[in-house]
């Protein structure tokens, strides 16, 4: 089950806020004594954690399936860098990251408990019998925080965000777990936003060593992969360490490419948008030339205003998201303002 960003905490409603994690979203599956911690692209994770197996056994009954967030907290906050760490194809590195660095994973939704499908009851049902379930496990199980108290989420949303903490999460209380669909709500700190990298252009400077920046795709209601804007201002070794991680994906780049008519110098047409080579008003003679990549990559970038289809402005790179898929990268992500907004400050006629 998914979220929808919003601006602020609900009002009106019934409503269950928790916090927000910054961490690795996973569902937890137990049988007897198999476990299998899957991620939201439905890739396996037991082999980069394997120091949370045991105490999963220990603290959860023998068979179930539960919803949560693997994090890694370092010095009183997350750390989402350390977690990234984790995904080493060596078992050697992965088996002393886990000791380094031991990770934990909060539980926030009951989704089975023995026979029982619990995806139909209300959320109020499911959160009681999770509480029930693991309220007293010791660490590293945790039970997620939640209030039905606007005022005191509110408060988590200032306080928790020098933890490393998104935001926070509105749930309603008689709400089904409906999968793949955004109908929980969350309110983080900037606006952000998981994007498909298609492309990018060489820096004026390096002889093309250097990344000038990264090309950005959202996919739209109809599947067609939209260019949405570009994110850039790296340092110089950033610069280079992105030609080096980018160049396997220019292999084969362009075949079946979403973006093949534009680096075939065809016409441009509406159902495709604004080439991502295309000059503009604004472009003023520069080089605009790019270089495709398989459009496997998503990259969190945060941006200030989304203007029509686009980025208003640049885009600032935040980090990889390996564990997710290109095609969960649409429009529906964003915060929408409604254009009423704008209509109460230009009325009708002026």
């Amino acid at each position: 089950m998914l979220a929808k960003r919003v601006g602020d905490l609900p009002t009106e409603g019934d409503w269950i806020f928790e916090p927000k994690w910054d961490g690795f979203r996973s569902l937890l599956f137990r049988d007897g004594n198999e476990i299998l911690i899957q991620s939201r692209d439905e890739k396996p994770l037991n082999r980069y954690f394997p120091e949370l197996l045991e105490p999963l056994r220990s603290a959860l009954p023998r068979r179930c399936v539960l919803d949560g967030e693997i994090v890694i907290a370092r010095h009183n906050e997350l750390d989402f860098e350390a977690l990234q760490l984790r995904l080493h194809p060596a078992a050697s590195r992965v088996k002393l990251l886990s000791q380094q660095t031991p990770s934990s994973f909060v539980f926030f939704d009951l989704l089975c408990l023995g026979d029982r499908d619990l995806r139909e009851e209300p959320f109020l049902t499911r959160r009681h019998e999770l509480e029930f379930l693991i309220s007293s496990a010791p660490p590293p199980v945790h039970l997620t925080p939640a209030t039905e108290d606007r005022a005191l989420a509110a408060d988590w949303f200032r306080r928790f965000e020098g933890a490393g903490l998104d935001g926070v999460v509105a749930k309603e209380k008689s709400g089904t777990y409906q999968a793949n669909k955004r109908v929980m709500l969350k309110v983080k700190h900037e606006r952000d936003c998981d994007c498909v990298v298609a492309g990018f252009r060489w820096h004026k400077k390096g002889d093309r060593t250097l990344v000038g920046s990264l090309l950005l795709g959202l996919f739209d209601e109809t599947g067609v992969l939209q260019h949405v804007g570009v994110c850039a201002s790296f340092s110089t070794e950033k610069r280079r360490e992105l030609a080096e991680f980018l160049e396997p994906y220019r292999k084969d780049s362009l075949h079946r490419h979403p973006w093949k008519g534009w680096a075939d110098d065809e016409i441009t047409s509406e159902r495709l948008g604004r080439m991502p080579g295309g000059q503009s008003r604004w472009s003023q003679g520069k080089d605009l030339s790019w270089e495709a990549v398989r459009p496997e990559l998503v990259v969190e970038v945060a941006y200030d205003h989304m203007q029509g289809k686009r980025f208003r402005h640049t885009a600032q790179f935040r980090r990889w998201r390996m564990d997710k898929k290109p095609v969960d990268c649409s429009y529906a992500q964003l915060e929408v303002v409604p254009p009423q907004e704008l209509a109460a400050i230009f009325p009708s006629g002026r």
